[in-house]
């Protein structure tokens, strides 16, 4: 954690690295979610409030600059783990917590690890402890409408508070500085904190209508917008209802798109039946009728090129496996991809063969094959480092948080001796395959994607070796680079459609995945290239089924998907009452239901994995809809695709591309 999260990320003052390495984060958040405590992520704990993830712990530490004799008031107790790194840092530390239940447990934590001298208290947190001031340093664990007069008042002169405090649809992290009667303020980037009620911070049974000291001349000036309890109408009125997902009724309704250089189509999941038959509709009405000749989808180079050879009447080529064999196989070898692949055959049937659609992966090359030649090697020689490789690949699903076994895991000495022949043997696969690929005659495409996908992946594998953020952002900047290396092949007129999930497609800089890991996506570096030509479409659901597996390279089930978080998007939309639902996000966004939907919330991402025992810290995370997507479609009630091959319905013939 200290190397790779807060290291990697910037975090410097070896005191604050060094307190972060010796508190165990694993004692202060719940038994049932211990795995996921070094993950780099805030977790869920008592009383509807949450652990802050460990770096925006170290980033407060470091911005308060705590020495070792100096007095530290923490507002907003917790589970009792920023206060122990705080002890670690200073002669004293106080902290304060308005749930007594939280503020016991914490107290309780703090003795048993060793920290007796922290004093809890129960109370108004926006007040502070004034009878124990003044602090060297105020740190605050939510955020405020403004900074707290109290909570200024008790600083030392010199102190320092950190706070998130609220601005427009967000949070800034915020240290203010006190020099006599005078303040002074940085500000250190975008957070998301739980709000701070009490006297001087939210309501108490309205913590988004503004703060108890508010002014008639502020509420005033406060942009109007949709109230909380409004929106799931204001949404079935702007919302266009639809009766089939796979129907020309939905396709027509992103008629629109018709000038857009890339239209990118979601998916919440990688197993719903009604995603994969929609973005079919959408993408043959953009075919036929608005010139689109590039359907690109978050698969394997490869594989996909078969199923480019196939629909271009190309030939078979020279392969010796079929096409998408590897785990997980159901994601593109199902009926809903089969239909829409012979159509596209058919299509192109009768054009000039420069004229014809084709069909493209974007993923880095041979990402299944070359997961299955580490497992099976670490298999042979170490079943522990095995296990712990086939969780970690879980994190190649959308949002799916890593467990603290892997970096723990990744330090032993076992596993520093795996890692070599681990490299080696992927050298070995990659460059092998490219022998019988490379003799497919036209294919100079292939060829040279297949050459640049050697080093892609040897570098995305090294940093999944690791567990590295950074293997996201490799994984996705090569994706769109192949999707700009495409479409500079099919001309200065070509037009793609990209198939790939949410978490792929919309834009990261809207997503904790920007704001809080400082990672990219295909969708937001779209946005970047493409300008208003890149359209970015996401999906959503409330419940149903789908296929998903309860591990990697485990089998394939049909699980239930549970009924969405209640402060969810998806909420929303269920309440709203449409079964199915289009909504036009960017119609809307400089309106009021844009600028309500655009306060954070919940949005919930099922990849290849889905664990709904664990559901709201495996598949949530937060985002703003509107600056996510431009266009989003609802489905109330799913179903899971249809398998092809080892888990197909009896009597369904697996044919080529899919098949031998």
């Amino acid at each position: 954690m200290v190397e790779r999260q807060l290291k990697r990320r910037g975090i410097a003052d070896p005191r604050v690295l060094a307190a972060m390495g010796r508190v165990p984060r694993e004692a202060f958040v719940p038994t049932d979610l211990a795995e996921f405590a070094y993950d780099d992520n805030p977790l869920p704990i008592a009383e509807g409030q949450t652990i802050s993830q460990p770096y925006v712990v170290a980033l407060m530490a470091e911005a308060a600059r705590i020495g070792e004799g100096e007095r530290v008031l923490e507002v907003g107790t917790g589970s009792g783990y920023a206060a122990a790194i705080f002890a670690e840092l200073a002669a004293e530390v106080v902290t304060i917590e308005r749930h007594a239940a939280l503020a016991e447990g914490a107290r309780a934590a703090l003795r048993r690890l060793g920290y007796p001298d922290v004093e809890v208290v129960h109370g108004d947190g926006s007040l502070g402890v004034p009878e124990r001031a003044p602090y060297d340093a105020v740190l605050v664990a939510a955020g405020a409408p403004a900074p707290p007069d109290s909570l200024k008042r008790q600083l030392a002169e010199g102190g320092r508070m950190v706070i998130p405090v609220s601005v427009d649809s967000h949070q800034e992290l915020r240290v203010i500085t006190r020099r006599g009667e005078e303040f002074e303020e940085e500000n250190l980037g975008a957070v998301r904190f739980v709000p701070l009620l009490g006297k001087e911070g939210w309501r108490e049974h309205e913590p988004d209508a503004g703060p108890t000291r508010e002014t008639d001349e502020r509420r005033s000036a406060r942009p109007r917008i949709i109230p909380a309890e409004d929106l799931p109408r204001a949404i079935a009125a702007a919302g266009k209802p639809f009766a089939s997902p796979d129907g020309a009724e939905v396709a027509a309704l992103l008629d629109d798109l018709g000038d857009a250089r890339v239209v990118l189509l979601g998916e919440a999941t990688h197993g719903t039946s009604e995603f994969y038959r929609a973005r079919a509709a959408i993408t043959r009405r953009l075919v036929e009728r608005h010139g689109f000749n590039i359907v690109a989808v978050e698969a394997d180079w490869p594989d996909a090129s078969r199923i480019d050879r196939h629909v271009r009447h190309r030939g078979r080529g020279a392969d010796v496996e079929r096409a998408f064999s590897r785990f997980p196989t159901w994601m593109w070898r199902n009926e809903e991809v089969l239909a829409f692949v012979e159509w596209l055959r058919g299509w192109n049937a009768d054009r000039p063969r420069e004229s014809r659609a084709s069909f493209h992966g974007l993923d880095l090359y041979g990402l299944s094959a070359s997961i299955a030649a580490v497992t099976d090697y670490l298999d042979k020689v170490d079943p522990e480092a095995a296990r712990v490789a086939r969780e970690r690949y879980g994190c190649l699903t959308p949002w799916q948080k890593d467990p603290s076994a892997y970096g723990r895991a990744a330090l032993l000495e076992g596993n520093r001796r795996c890692e070599t022949a681990v490299l080696d043997n992927l050298r070995d696969l990659l460059a092998n395959r490219l022998e019988y690929i490379a003799l497919d005659g036209e294919a100079y495409l292939e060829a040279e994607g297949n050459a640049r996908l050697v080093a892609a992946a040897e570098t995305y594998y090294r940093a999944m070796y690791y567990g590295y953020a950074e293997s996201w952002n490799q994984r996705d900047r090569h994706m769109f680079e192949t999707l700009e290396r495409v479409l500079a092949a099919r001309g200065p007129g070509s037009k793609a459609v990209v198939w790939a999930h949410n978490s792929h497609v919309g834009n990261a800089a809207a997503t904790e995945m920007g704001l809080v890991r400082d990672e990219i996506n295909i969708g937001q570096l779209a946005r970047e290239r493409f300008g208003e030509k890149a359209i970015l479409v996401g999906f959503g659901t409330d419940r149903g089924e789908v296929a998903a597996a309860t591990d990697w390279d485990g089998t394939m089930e049909i699980k239930a998907v549970r009924p969405a978080h209640a402060e969810s998007y998806e909420a929303l939309f269920r309440q709203s009452g449409g079964p199915r639902l289009y909504l036009d996000l960017a119609a809307h966004r400089d309106r009021p239901l844009g600028e309500a939907l655009a306060k954070p919330r919940l949005e919930r991402a099922i990849g290849v994995i889905y664990r709904p025992e664990t559901e709201m810290v495996s598949h949530y995370f937060e985002a703003r809809l509107p600056e996510q997507f431009d266009r989003y479609l609802w489905f109330e009630v799913t179903s899971a695709v249809t398998p092809l091959g080892p888990e197909t319905r009896a009597g369904l013939p697996d044919t080529y591309p899919f098949g031998l």
